[in-house]
């Protein structure tokens, strides 16, 4: 037994176990081989709705748009305005990246203040509050 390992294992013990199972597991996969080719195309769907019961589908995802929009491009800038009483916006900076604006906006205290990109051709009118 001390010729064995730790714990009383013949090696030749081990490595026979291992032909066995692998023996069974290459039966049991040919087995299965066999049992699809002879499924008909009816009994297909319950097999899939058999094996979709343990594989998630995968989520649909959203189309995405045809062509890239101005703020993908990057082709506009990125503005802080502010909104006065009356719901109209006036642009106090423009800047032509989006970490610049808000580095300049970050100790900003006043709520009417804002940071938005802004396409290039459209007015600042967009920005006025509804």
């Amino acid at each position: 037994m001390p010729t064995n390992g730790p714990f009383g294992i013949d090696p030749e013990d081990f490595e026979r176990a291992l032909r066995g199972a692998g023996t069974e597991l290459r039966d049991l996969l040919g087995k299965a081989g066999v049992y699809l080719d002879r499924v008909d195309h009816a009994t297909v769907g319950s097999l899939a709705s058999l094996l979709g019961q343990f594989v998630q589908p995968q989520q649909p995802r959203p189309p995405k748009p045809e062509g890239e929009t101005t703020g993908e491009t990057g082709s506009g800038v990125w503005v802080i305005y502010r909104v006065d009483d009356i719901g109209e916006a006036k642009v106090e900076q423009v800047f032509p990246s989006e970490l610049e604006a808000l580095r300049a906006h970050r100790d900003n205290t006043d709520d009417r203040r804002r940071v938005r990109f802004l396409p290039y051709g459209v007015p600042a009118s967009v920005l006025d509050a509804p």
